[in-house]
């Protein structure tokens, strides 16, 4: 069944998240060592750019590695740094191709410098790219995201550049790690797990939420497509009656 011809692409999400969860849970089902669960993943983070690429989805960011995820033993995250580099390497010639940006949010100095200056390169090599924004987020924290905000905030009144007063939604969410981007509509979260773990917290303020039990390395392009059928289906009223909901946005 194609579920494609069953989306509406007048009313798609213009930013889609994903938190990319069951790697780990689905190597050891199949008896083998949790990095075997990752390196199957890269090839549903390929078929999902690909799926948000054909309906024309702008924006798609993927939850990569959390600030959490440094407490793992050593030898798996250095096996999953290596394994970003040579995913990168791999991919950025297709993603250029297909008009596809690549970015980065998180405290990227922390990562080792051979992934700082693949993922710099792959960075500039797609800069001139608008088809879709690929985002990865990598040593992220959304506690670290806000607290790194409210510390630029902190200096600027502290600098006498900006008043308290000043200080408001708009101001805040352009200290973000995601200013230059709109704030997720939809939340998709593979592997069952019903949690959003410390992703995005400010920006999800209103995004719908999707829970699947597919784990990743299983996620292909009709699961998202099936996510994004879904949130189709939902009204969304951002905190208002339905009337004045379609209102605002029709305005």
């Amino acid at each position: 069944m194609d579920l494609k011809q069953h989306i509406d692409e007048s009313r798609l999400p213009q930013h889609v998240a994903m938190i990319m969860d069951g790697n780990g849970r689905w190597a050891t089902q199949r008896g083998q060592e949790r990095i075997f669960g990752h390196e199957h993943g890269v090839e549903s983070v390929r078929d999902t750019v690909k799926a948000a690429a054909e309906v024309g989805i702008p924006y798609l960011t993927f939850f990569a590695f959390s600030t959490e995820n440094w407490c793992r033993p050593h030898k798996e995250v250095e096996t999953l740094m290596d394994l970003l580099v040579q995913a990168i390497q791999n991919e950025t010639a297709e993603l250029n191709e297909n008009g596809v940006r690549l970015h980065a949010i998180g405290d990227l100095d922390s990562l080792p410098q051979r992934c700082r200056d693949t993922l710099e390169e792959a960075i500039e090599t797609t800069a001139h790219n608008s088809r879709l924004h690929v985002t990865v987020a990598l040593s992220y924290s959304a506690r670290w995201e806000i607290a790194n905000a409210a510390q630029k905030i902190a200096q600027k009144v502290a600098d006498r550049t900006i008043n308290p007063d000043q200080v408001d939604e708009e101001l805040f969410s352009g200290m973000l790690e995601t200013a230059n981007m709109p704030d997720p509509d939809l939340l998709i979260r593979t592997s069952g797990e019903l949690r959003v773990s410390n992703f995005l917290l400010w920006q999800l303020a209103y995004a719908e939420l999707y829970f699947t039990p597919v784990y990743w390395p299983d996620f292909r392009k009709q699961h998202f497509f099936q996510a994004i059928i879904d949130y189709q289906r939902r009204e969304r009223r951002f905190g208002k009656v339905k009337a004045e909901a379609l209102t605002t946005k029709n305005a």
